[in-house]
């Protein structure tokens, strides 16, 4: 047990309430959309599974894959593996368990999933590798992401639409916005070791617009989501209080002033991914 909670701190487990929001989003969305119904109570079970699964091993990978580097970053020199907690072997264990009830659950939704599952599992392994190539690693980590709504889509309706595609696009450049953020701290330390990231290789105050870039256009994409579904003002304003969370996030930070990337990156997402899911499901008791 000792193990495991160190396991868990290690990974940020709280910090799945990021994603999760997102994959119920999704099943609400695909389900009333598709079925005109809303998800059956095994299929939030099993989407609850398949994302905490999908999660604890993709995080757990790159703590594993990323060990040499952690070591030798003093922001991240105190995290378990370089620090000596856990053993690369445990680590690897839970991983295991971790694809395993990612699988398990895929197949207790539909072949569909099932099918779609070695993609995302390729997702969730490349994409810790992506920053040693390129700076639009941070794109990567948003597609990883962005598979949470589109699997909950897959997994409650049994099909895709483009509009799980919008939405898809919506939590993938947030992602990608909000990652570029974080990546500031350590814009020096992956110049000097030739790791790639949109700060190291365009400097912290073009990243920032990088940032709100992405951002623009993930706004975009959620009020596009009002206007291709029967989804009404009710998100729309859910969507507008997104947006203005978004400028709050970005003013949080300067190229003068990082101390508050933890504040813009944790608290704020989090905030979001709640919202939205929220008013998506406000909005759809209301059309149903």
């Amino acid at each position: 047990m000792r193990k495991l909670k160190i396991i868990l701190e290690m990974i940020k487990f709280e910090h799945t309430i990021f994603a999760l929001p997102f994959a119920f989003l999704g099943a609400i969305l695909g389900s009333v959309l598709v079925t005109g119904s809303w998800p059956a109570a095994a299929d939030w079970l099993w989407i609850t599974l398949a994302m905490v699964g999908a999660r604890s091993a993709a995080m757990s990978l790159n703590r594993v894959i990323d060990a040499k580097i952690d070591k030798d970053n003093p922001r991240t020199a105190n995290r378990a593996i370089p620090a000596g907690l856990l053993s690369v072997s445990e680590t690897l264990a839970f991983i295991a368990v971790s694809f395993f009830v990612l699988i398990f659950s895929a197949f207790q939704l539909n072949m569909l999933a099932v099918y779609l599952l070695p993609l995302a599992v390729f997702f969730l392994v490349f994409y810790s590798y992506t920053k040693r190539f390129t700076w639009f690693c941070h794109v990567f980590l948003g597609i990883t992401i962005g598979l949470a709504p589109l699997g909950g889509w897959v997994a409650a309706a049994g099909t895709l639409s483009w509009e799980a595609f919008v939405l898809f696009a919506a939590v993938a450049l947030w992602t990608a916005g909000f990652d570029v953020i974080y990546a500031t701290q350590d814009a020096e330390y992956d110049k000097n070791v030739k790791l790639h990231s949109i700060p190291s290789h365009f400097g912290i105050p073009r990243a920032l617009t990088f940032a709100r870039g992405f951002h623009m256009v993930s706004f975009a994409a959620m009020v596009t989501l009002v206007l291709i579904t029967p989804l009404s003002w009710i998100f729309l304003a859910g969507t507008l209080i997104v947006g203005a969370i978004m400028v709050y996030e970005h003013s949080l930070v300067s190229p003068n002033d990082l101390s508050r990337v933890n504040v813009a990156f944790f608290t704020m997402n989090g905030i979001i991914s709640l919202v939205m899911l929220s008013f998506t499901i406000g909005d759809l008791l209301l059309i149903s």
